[in-house]
Order: C-alpha cells, then sequence, then structure tokens
C-alpha cells in the first residue's frame, strides 16, 4: 500500500468538522497572542531602548541588535543551545512514539503504565529539578550509588562541561516523553483500522503495516511534535527552568542556552535592553525556523499526488 493510495483511502474531513476544531482552538489562539505574541512584540520594542530597570530609557535604535554580534559568549550560548535541541528533538520523539506504541493497544495495568508516563508532566518543573539535584549528587547519590558496580560512582553528571548537556537533555527528555506519548497515542488512535486490515489482506507484515500506514497518518501529530519540542528546547520552561535548577547555566557556562543568558543579562546585569534585544532574535529564529518546517512538510499533510 502506497502512500498515495493511503491518501485516497483516508476520508476527507467535513467542512463542519473544520469549524468546530477551530472553535476549540479559539481561546487557546486568543491565549497564544495575549501571552506569547503581544510580550514577543514588547521585547522587539524594548530591544530599541537602552533600560537598566532603574529609571533609564533612552532610545539606542539597532544599537543593541548590534552589541550583539561581537558577543561572542552568545554565540557559545546559541551553539549551546543548537546541540541542545539537535539532543533532545530527536531523542524525545523516537522515544515517545515508542511508548505510544507500546501503550497503544488495551492490556491489563496499561491505565497505570500511561498515568506512570504522564506522572512528571504535573509535578513542577522546579520539583523536577531540585528531584534530579539529588539523584546526581556526586559520589553520594542515588545515581552513583546504581553505577557504582559498573565504575561510574564518581562521575560529575552536572559538575563536567562535557556531560552536563546531555545529562540536563535527558531530564528533559523524561519530563516531556509523556506528554508527547499522549499526542502520539491520539493520533494512533485517530488511524482507521481498515487501513490496518486492507495491509494485512495485501500480505503486509508487522513493519510495513508501520511504514506504510501508521507513519503517514501520523504525520500531522509529528509535525506538532516537532515545533511544539523545538520551541521547549530553544526558548520554552526546558530552556530555562530545569537548566537554573540544576546548573545555572554551568559549568563553565557549558549548559547556558540563548534564553538563559538573556535572563542574566536582565536579572543579574539590569541590561534589560539588551536581554529584549537577544529575546527577539529567538523570536526571530524560532518564526524562521517553524516557517521553514511548514514549507518543507506542508504542514504535516499529506501529499496530493
Amino acid at each position: 500500500m502506497t502512500t498515495s493510495n493511503l491518501t485516497r483511502i483516508v476520508p476527507r474531513r467535513r467542512p463542519g468538522e473544520a469549524r468546530a476544531g477551530y472553535g476549540f482552538i479559539a481561546l487557546d489562539g486568543l491565549g497564544l497572542i495575549v501571552f506569547v505574541a503581544g510580550p514577543a512584540l514588547l521585547a522587539l520594542v524594548i530591544g530599541l531602548f537602552d533600560v537598566d530597570g532603574f529609571g533609564k530609557i533612552e532610545f539606542a535604535g539597532f544599537d543593541n541588535f548590534a552589541l550583539m554580534a561581537g558577543d561572542k559568549l552568545l554565540w557559545k550560548c546559541v551553539g549551546i543551545t543548537a546541540i541542545f535541541t539537535a539532543i533532545f528533538v530527536p531523542t524525545a520523539f523516537v522515544v515517545s512514539l515508542c511508548l505510544a506504541l507500546v501503550v497503544k493497544n488495551p492490556y491489563p495495568g496499561v491505565g497505570l503504565v500511561r498515568a506512570a508516563l504522564f506522572l512528571p508532566q504535573v509535578i513542577s518543573l522546579v520539583v523536577i529539578g531540585v528531584m534530579w539535584k539529588f539523584l546526581l549528587t556526586d559520589k553520594t547519590g542515588v545515581v552513583s550509588g546504581i553505577l557504582s558496580p559498573l565504575g561510574l560512582g564518581d562521575t560529575s553528571w552536572l559538575g563536567d562541561p562535557w556531560l552536563a548537556l546531555p545529562t540536563v537533555a535527558f531530564i528533559s527528555v523524561w519530563f516531556l516523553m509523556g506528554y508527547q506519548m499522549l499526542i502520539f497515542l491520539a493520533g494512533l488512535q485517530d488511524i482507521p483500522n481498515e487501513l490496518y486490515d486492507a495491509a494485512t489482506v495485501d500480505g503486509a507484515n508487522a513493519w510495513q503495516r508501520f511504514w506504510n500506514v501508521t507513519w503517514p497518518c501520523l504525520r500531522p501529530t509529528s509535525f506538532f511534535v516537532l515545533v511544539t519540542s523545538m520551541v521547549n528546547a530553544i526558548a520554552g520552561t526546558l530552556a530555562f527552568d530545569i537548566i537554573y535548577v540544576l546548573t545555572k547555566g554551568g559549568p563553565a557556562n557549558s549548559t547556558s542556552t540563548v534564553i538563559f543568558y538573556a535572563y542574566q543579562q536582565a536579572f543579574t546585569y539590569g541590561r534589560f535592553g539588551y536581554a529584549a534585544a537577544i529575546c527577539g532574535f529567538v523570536v526571530a529564529v524560532l518564526i524562521l525556523l517553524t516557517g521553514a518546517m511548514f514549507a518543507a512538510t506542508r504542514g504535516g499533510r499529506f501529499n496530493d499526488a
């Protein structure tokens, strides 16, 4: 069964269903405009001023943006953010998809398994960070005790510049995989069983059913997961809360992402205008990346061919 045949089999959405869908997301869209788009636009405006938080507000034009070009530490943070995103996004995608496939079909205790995997989502990220910091304490932590027989008991997971970023990425995957699993699970349950029956009749094995039925039908869901995880990695809570609690950007700035660097510029050094300019840069990058993903995948929709 080819993708083009699958396209003809999947029924088109009726206009009424589309209107209902837009109605469901209307309030969420309004919230995004008020609490995301509005602050992003305000950051761009503040980036044009020299603001120190003590009443100084002077128009600076594009001076703050010009300073970014020569800020070596900022571009180091850009590289760290890119590495973190490259580790986190594909790993979380694969892990959450595999988990969704595991808990898709009903079996005794599947509800408890789903709840356990989703449990981190109902816990504050600060609590998550404190918990993992306790578990990863050098030499005396629980993780060191478990890995001691393997000769890894003395490993400093958060204190080694080469290990800190992958460790933070691993914790981020652990935190977000339950949420992404539910998104994939919803996508899997929306696939008509008739498609699997037709593929089975055609003699397709389990891998062929996944590749020719499951994977094409999950394209819109996959697109949503990729975009949201990318935003989380670059400018979301994962890029700030977990890093702030676990490492505060260290050691040696090895976990300092762009958004964390902007926070330091604003609330440690009082350079609010410069921090706003950095945030404006981050917003512009996210818009470009998201636009490129939409253009390359057509929003995850099926090909019309």
